[in-house]
């Protein structure tokens, strides 16, 4: 018997130890992603411009970078508070801890390197190390053209500098240590020809990461065969539950039935001045689809949106969009 108890206590032993440093691997050695370059962004106005239309209209940074005002329709963010960060993302959300976007003005990055910031945009790595949670959709900038992201990041550099000291995220276990595994070096893809809709429209889908929120996921990973189907959760401030839509051509439960005037509407009816983000009564419908921001796109780009969207595969998939509280 105490022979079988020491075989056992020795397995259980070596068990722990090779736990420990497989654990310790992935926090010391990973992410293996090159240090950052010693890049330097021109700032030019054309670059600033486009980096303006990329990062408010269609990747939607700075949507997710400042406070949101959560009781009111699709949450918009604090008037003069553009890229101050602090938006809180939790097991609510099905996040496994709890994330706060940074702060990206100057006030916030004014001592990260352009390297720095490219590196993080596109691989997922902080200035000091650390793997981001891929919650910042890092997988799909890397597949932009570099100059896409150039001119993202020589905007971030005209923004007003915002104090706003932002808490630290934190990720439970085992996550914390599995997101060192994610992050990985970019897979850059040249901008298509805007004269091929259907390939301009691949390209912003992925820009927009419309993906990430309209599949619908379990344990965390995209249900296969559910891609663009909808359905994912979003909890609202007064316990509601908003679902996101089944954008896939499914001429019943998706978008199949909606021309092309049609899916450009619905974006630009919050473009026009007269409607106003107003709040939204307690239990009434509300939303986390930033349309005030995807209302700005052009007709050019929301048209080849449209046109990519009528290729993937089409899904039934009835979504409920809203519950209200107690429901």
């Amino acid at each position: 018997m105490r022979t079988l108890l020491k075989i056992t206590g020795g397995i259980i032993l070596v068990v722990v130890v090779a736990a420990v440093a497989g654990l310790t691997y992935l926090k010391t050695a990973l992410p293996n992603i090159d240090a950052p370059s010693d890049l330097q962004v021109e700032r030019t106005n054309e670059r600033i411009e486009h980096g303006e239309y990329l990062a408010n209209n269609v990747m939607s940074c700075m949507h997710c970078h400042s406070p949101q005002q959560k009781t009111k329709f699709a949450h918009p963010a604090y008037p003069d508070s553009l890229g101050a960060g602090g938006t809180h993302y939790g097991p609510e959300e099905g996040i496994p801890g709890h994330l706060y976007t940074p702060n990206i003005t100057p006030a916030g990055i004014g001592d990260w390197s352009d390297g720095e910031l490219y590196r993080a945009i596109t691989s997922g790595v902080s200035k000091d190390g650390r793997p981001l949670f891929p919650l910042m959709p890092y997988l799909n900038y890397s597949q932009m053209a570099k100059e896409d992201i150039y001119s993202v990041i020589a905007y971030l550099r005209t923004l007003y500098p915002i104090e706003n000291e932002v808490p630290a995220s934190e990720l439970a276990f085992p996550m914390n240590f599995i997101v060192h595994t994610i992050p990985a070096p970019p897979q850059h893809q040249p901008a298509p020809d805007t004269a091929n809709p259907v390939a301009w429209g691949k390209y912003l889908v992925t820009a927009a990461s419309c993906a990430d929120c309209h599949t619908p996921k379990e344990q965390g990973a995209d249900i296969p065969g559910m891609e663009f189907a909808g359905g994912m959760e979003f909890p609202m401030i007064d316990g509601s539950t908003a679902r996101t839509a089944n954008i896939t051509p499914d001429v019943k439960t998706g978008i199949g039935s909606w021309d092309e005037k049609a899916f450009i509407k619905r974006f630009k009816d919050y473009a026009d001045t007269s409607f106003v983000f107003d709040e939204v009564a307690h239990g009434q419908f509300n939303t986390a689809m930033p349309w005030k921001n995807y209302s700005q796109m052009g007709d050019k780009e929301l048209k080849a949106i449209y046109a990519y969207l009528q290729t993937v595969v089409p899904v039934q998939n009835e979504i409920v969009k809203f519950t209200p509280v107690n429901q």
